[in-house]
């Protein structure tokens, strides 16, 4: 999809300029060295880099042993891959460590909150983007590729920054505008039968390991990668103790899954793990768990009185079902081929736990609805039974309408409740990375303590009956939070290559001839032509024996330049008043020639301007340019298979100027 044009004129670098005085996202947002994300960012680099040696350590010694037949060189080898092997696990799983635990803050609460799963941000190599711009727009554009070295180096200085974004919204703000840029390179540059031929180079976030592509696309959906990650660090760290936190959280999580999602949907042959529909899926699963557990939180804050009574403590103990039914589907995900392979040991251990300690939470909460001493009204009956699952074997379960026997399922779903806890406090002792996380044992303890302090209130009405067994609690929510789409639109960002002209005309897909300096003189009919559109103007009709005719000018070409000055963004006015000014001495055009699709440039006055596709304007459906004022249509957010159908409304017909 491409941004909208904002670019209007000789009133864009000004717009440009305004932007960046103002402290735009563009430059602004990366992060010191010395700073802990920084830090953090150094350290995890400084493993991507031994990783990637010893890949290719790996990579010459497999080649070694294919190539040999020597049985004492073969051997030799196999102990070196074995010992290449053994440290990229342990470089894999330091990877993980840095992921799971320091890639971003503590939640910054002073209440007890179990942690969540954020997403380390992909790592990629320096680009050096100058040789193939500069050459493709000398070649295809007719223009000086080195008079654009501002813009190219504009464009490094932004995608260096995307590599250490604050964890903020300017860091979302800061990823947003790359990708806006990008999506501008891919409309202007990039064609369907050619890329850039940059070697674009991105570290696996899950696992470490190297991937790299030719196509504009994989650097696309690497940064749209980073900004559903950065959301999950942003959720992550909110202070969970309060609403407002909790709100937060909720949407960066939903953003998050979004993100995923629309990855997903768009981008098909994924050249590294943590991009392959699966993980994908996963990952858009594991955000919505997330979302679910803060929705859940959130009904814990509510005022006291919202969350007492029958009714109020079923219904916390069927949100709470739901999350643990949300996390066992996350935790069934991560346990299948491929995914197990490489997702972080810690992260299917939590996912476990939580599973584990929210059904726990929803048989205690259960437990305390069913011991409310209050009678139970006829039209709470049917509601309550819908709060209970029956087993495979049993039919649905009655509510007893007797406060004791009430009391006696209470007391069975406390023991499950118990059980539970004691079930998610062994899964979190197995875990060595766990075992560091003092937030989430404590989280388990208090929920432990609880449990045993109800039972233990229970048990001194105990009347040694034994207890039926408790059923299972239905999973329900009242606000089941769905994945929203990053807003790429609410960054906006002015083309860096605007100086090339409108999209719509001059882009690689597009060719045409540059034709020209042309020097035309005021005849008794004024230059011979008509004018018609905007940005850029084109020449409507041209009057047969004219001096435009006999300078060669034809209809449909695109006025590009005007005695010497560049005016692909002016209005149809601008460029009237100045052939209007001109004197005796005439003016000298410049215009582009669309060229049709069959048809190659030719060498001589008329420059050649070598692309992709050959296409002229009128095969590919498109009127006369509109300002860019006019409102934008909808963009592809990726673009692997969108062509651009951006077309501008025609001008109605001007006379030529006049002597």
């Amino acid at each position: 999809m491409v941004p909208e044009d904002r670019s209007d004129g000789p009133g864009a670098g000004e717009e440009r300029a305004r932007l960046q005085a103002a402290g735009t996202v563009r430059k602004g947002c990366d992060l010191p060295a010395d700073s802990p994300h920084g830090h953090l960012q150094s350290r995890r680099a400084r493993i991507h880099q031994q990783i990637d040696r010893e890949l290719r350590m790996r990579t010459g010694a497999e080649n070694l042993y294919r190539a040999t037949s020597n049985a004492r060189v073969r051997e030799t080898v196999a102990l070196e891959l074995s010992d290449v092997n053994s440290s990229l696990q342990l470089l894999k799983e330091e990877l993980a460590g840095l992921d799971n635990s320091g890639d971003t803050a503590q939640p910054e609460s002073e209440g007890v909150t179990a942690p969540m799963i954020p997403l380390g941000l992909k790592e990629t190599k320096p680009l050096d983007w100058a040789p193939p711009l500069k050459e493709l727009i000398c070649r295809h554009f007719g223009e000086d590729g080195a008079s654009y070295e501002a813009e190219i180096r504009e464009l490094e200085d932004l995608r260096q920054a995307t590599r250490t974004p604050s964890r903020s919204k300017a860091g979302l703000e800061l990823l947003t505008a790359y990708y806006n840029q990008l999506c501008f390179l891919e409309a202007r540059f990039v064609t369907p039968a050619r890329s850039l031929g940059l070697l674009f180079h991105w570290y696996d976030s899950l696992t470490g390991l190297p991937a790299q592509q030719r196509a504009l696309a994989f650097e696309k959906g690497s940064v749209l990668f980073n900004i559903g990650a950065l959301h999950t660090q942003i959720g992550a760290r909110q202070n969970r103790s309060c609403p407002e936190g909790i709100s937060r959280a909720v949407e960066s999580f939903q953003r998050a899954a979004g993100a995923f999602s629309l990855l997903r949907e768009n981008f098909s042959q994924a050249p590294s793990p943590d991009m392959s529909p699966a993980s994908l899926s996963m990952l858009e699963q594991l955000m919505s768990a997330q979302a679910q557990e803060c929705v859940f939180e959130g009904l814990l804050l509510q005022a006291p009185g919202a969350t007492h009574g029958r009714l109020a403590q079923l219904r916390l103990a069927q949100e709470a079902a739901q999350v643990a039914a949300e996390y066992r589907l996350v935790h069934r995900t991560m346990a299948q081929p491929p995914i197990q392979d490489y997702v972080p040991f810690p992260w299917t251990t939590l996912v476990h736990v939580k599973a584990e300690h929210f059904r726990a939470l929803a048989h205690y909460h259960a437990a305390l609805g069913l011991c409310d001493g209050a009678p139970v009204a006829e039209s709470e009956l049917p509601v309550l039974e819908q709060v209970f699952l029956a087993s495979a074997e049993a039919q649905s379960p009655a509510l007893p309408q007797e406060r004791e026997e009430r009391s006696k399922l209470g007391k069975a779903h406390l023991r499950r409740a118990l059980l539970g806890q004691e079930a998610a406090l062994q899964l979190h002792a197995m875990c060595r990375a766990l075992r560091r996380e003092d937030l989430l044992q404590a989280v388990l303890a208090r929920a432990l303590r609880r449990s045993l302090a109800k039972y233990s209130e229970l048990d001194l009405e105990d009347d040694f009956h034994e207890a039926t067994e408790a059923p299972d609690v239905q999973p329900k929510t009242q606000q089941r939070p769905e994945g929203r789409t990053p807003s790429f639109s609410q960054v906006k960002v002015a083309d860096i290559f605007h100086r090339l002209g409108p999209l719509s005309v001059f882009s690689a897909k597009n060719h045409w001839r540059l034709v020209g300096p042309v020097h035309l003189s005021r005849g008794e009919g004024g230059f011979g032509f008509t004018l018609r559109g905007d940005s850029p103007v084109l020449i409507a009709a041209v009057v047969p024996g004219g001096r435009a005719a006999e300078a060669g000018l034809k209809e449909g070409d695109y006025i590009v330049s005007v005695s010497g000055q560049p005016c692909r963004w002016w209005k149809h006015a601008e460029v009237v008043a100045q052939l209007q000014g001109v004197g005796d001495g005439g003016v000298s055009l410049q215009v582009a020639t669309p060229l049709p699709a069959a048809k190659l440039p030719i060498s001589g006055d008329r420059r050649p301007a070598l692309g992709g596709l050959l296409r002229s304007q009128k095969e590919c459906g498109q009127e006369t340019p509109v300002p860019s004022r006019a409102r934008p249509r909808p963009r592809p957010l990726l673009g692997w298979n969108h062509k651009a159908n951006r077309g501008k409304t025609g001008r109605t017909l001007s006379p030529a100027p006049q002597p």
